[in-house]
Parts: C-alpha cells; sequence; structure tokens
C-alpha cells in the first residue's frame, strides 16, 4: 500500500524546486529551519516526511516523538550520518538520500584539490595578491605518472578515477563491492589495502562513515605509505585520523593534504584547526555539493522520491535512494 504522505517539512535549506515539485503533486510543505532539537520534538507530529541536509540532526528522541505520523526523512545529499538510521527502522520510518545528486560536482572538487595539490596555486595567488614575485617558492610537480589511489569505487570515487586517468595518472583503487568489471570500466586497477600503500603518491577517500571506515587513513596505514604522499578527504570527516595525518604532515612523511569535511562542523578542536592551518594543507568549508547544479539535483531527487513513495504519480515510481529498505516490507 502506498504510502500517505500530505504533510511536509523542510529543515534545512534547499533549493525552491523541491518545494514547487512537492506542492506541484498536491503536498503541503512547511519550511521551518534552525529547529532546535526540543522545537522538533513538538513540531514532528504534525507532519508525515521531514526533508534535511547537513544542519538538523535527526535523532532517536526525534522519531519516536514522531512515532504513528512519521513515515520517512529525506536527507539531499548523500551520506545520512546525521539521522539515526536505528530508531527510524524501529519506528518504521523510511530513510532515504539521494546518492547520485551530487556525484559530479564532490567529483569535480576532488580533482581540483588533487591538482592544487600538486601546484600550490593557493599560497601563489595570495602571495600575488599581497604584491609578492614568489615564482621559485611555488614550484610543483606532475601529475602524468604519478599514483592516485581511490578508496571507495562508488559513483564519485569511479567518476574521479575517469577524470584523472586522462591526466595521465595511473588509476587504483579498493572497494569490497565494486567488481573488478566495474572498476576496469573507469580504468582503475582494483586492489586490497595492503597493495595500494606502498604504491600511491596520492590517495583519496569516497567512502561513508561507518565503523568500518573510520580512522582509514590512520597512524598506521600512513606509516606504509612512501614518503611525500598527499591524502585529499572530500568524503566525511572521521575517515581520516586527524591527529595521525598532522604528525605526518609535521614529520615530512605526508608531503600534502586537502581537507573539505571534518568532524565537527564548524571545526572547533585545537587538532583540526593546526591541521587547517598547516602550511601543506588546503582547506575548504565543506563544499563537495556546494553548486548550483548539484542543490537543484538533490533537492528534485528527493521531492521525485516522496512522489513515487505516494504512488500518485506515474512519472515518478522510483525511490532507489532508501536506506533501511527492510522497512520497506512494513510499510507497503
Amino acid at each position: 500500500m502506498p504510502l500517505e504522505i500530505k504533510n511536509v517539512l523542510v529543515c534545512d535549506a534547499v533549493d525552491n524546486s523541491c518545494v514547487k515539485l512537492l506542492q506541484d503533486h498536491g503536498i503541503n510543505v512547511d519550511y521551518k529551519l534552525k529547529l532546535t532539537k526540543e522545537q522538533l520534538v513538538k513540531e514532528v507530529k504534525g507532519y508525515d516526511a521531514l526533508i534535511v541536509r547537513s544542519d538538523t540532526k535527526i535523532t532517536a528522541d526525534i522519531l519516536d516523538a514522531g512515532a504513528g505520523s512519521l513515515k520517512a526523512v529525506g536527507r539531499a545529499g548523500a551520506g545520512v550520518d546525521n539521522i539515526d538510521i536505528q530508531a527510524a527502522t524501529r519506528n518504521n520510518v523510511l530513510v532515504l538520500n539521494t546518492p547520485g545528486g551530487n556525484s559530479i560536482s564532490a567529483c569535480e572538487l576532488t580533482c581540483f584539490l588533487i591538482g592544487a595539490l600538486a601546484r600550490p596555486i593557493c599560497p601563489a595567488a595570495g602571495s600575488m595578491k599581497e604584491g609578492r614575485w614568489d615564482r621559485k617558492l611555488y614550484s610543483g610537480s606532475e601529475l602524468y605518472g604519478k599514483t592516485l589511489a581511490i578508496l571507495g569505487l562508488g559513483r564519485i570515487g569511479r567518476e574521479v578515477g575517469i577524470r584523472m586517468k586522462v591526466f595521465g595518472m595511473r588509476v587504483i583503487g579498493f572497494d569490497p563491492i565494486t567488481t573488478l568489471a566495474e572498476a576496469r570500466a573507469a580504468g582503475i586497477e582494483k586492489m586490497e589495502l595492503d597493495q595500494i600503500w606502498p604504491l600511491a603518491d596520492y590517495i583519496t577517500v569516497h567512502t561513508p562513515l561507518i565503523p568500518a571506515t573510520r580512522n582509514l587513513i590512520s597512524a598506521t596505514t600512513l606509516a606504509k605509505c612512501r614518503k611525500g604522499v598527499r591524502v585529499v578527504n572530500v568524503a566525511r570527516g572521521g575517515i581520516v585520523d586527524e591527529a595521525a595525518l598532522l604528525d605526518a604532515l609535521e614529520s615530512g612523511h605526508c608531503g600534502g593534504a586537502a581537507v573539505d569535511v571534518y568532524p565537527e562542523e564548524p571545526p572547533k578542536s585545537e587538532t583540526t584547526k593546526k591541521l587547517i592551518n598547516h602550511v601543506r594543507v588546503v582547506a575548504t568549508p565543506h563544499l563537495g555539493a556546494s553548486t548550483s547544479e548539484a542543490q537543484v539535483r538533490v533537492a528534485v531527487e528527493v521531492a521525485e522520491q516522496f512522489i513515487a513513495l505516494t504512488g500518485t504519480s506515474e512519472e515518478y515510481t522510483e525511490y532507489a535512494g532508501v536506506v533501511n529498505r527492510e522497512v520497506l516490507k512494513n510499510v507497503f
């Protein structure tokens, strides 16, 4: 039986195309940003579904408060670590994301950051604005002939591989799910992690943050890498152990890092601040999905899936972003 979704609460800023599409299909939408957890606990009872991005945390308290009325939580983005999946499943609440919506934007940022590590564009541009001509100081290195290791060969990882292969890089990668054929189609040599560490000149991570990937880049794994290895994280804070990365940068074992995501956002810890301010680090404020195209895409995709769940549209019938699919058999 299709879900009855009549009232949706948008908790974080999403493109208006999401609201319009829902309204065009007879769904009422309220837009209330920056609600506290206590406010959301009170509000949630009046809604069939919630839409969030990264700012709002959907905790067990909120999901328990919505029991009996709340049917779905949609994230306009890829990760769902700000939603308590276990509590949602317990309450028969579907959790869905838009896994493909920001893939190209996150991929392109990754490629630009790899380039910024090879050629010190950012500090060189800064020195020019300050009136200096430090041509010799900002010499870089070519990407051609270097080895890029991609950890996580999903949509984003494979797109990165396709593009960096064009630069003449050797691209190797690891993923427990992606097949050899899928990796090969993107020009990526699939390997095991222990084979990868000593080969990589650059490492970029594209995995979700789960227990198996927390501190995937650690003091232990960095020690297995060749001297001068450079690390990029546009995925999730916590996949790279920041303290270990900072130590490797200060010892010179790590030649540079580009970081777009942090365990706490905005960053507050002293370790994170030291990492951001390190001379060999390019740091950006979680810009992976910050393009106009990605924002429209994820907003539309979450709305399309909500409409598909209602079973009222012949055009929108897919909800491929559902994360806790075991709930589907309980609600349909």
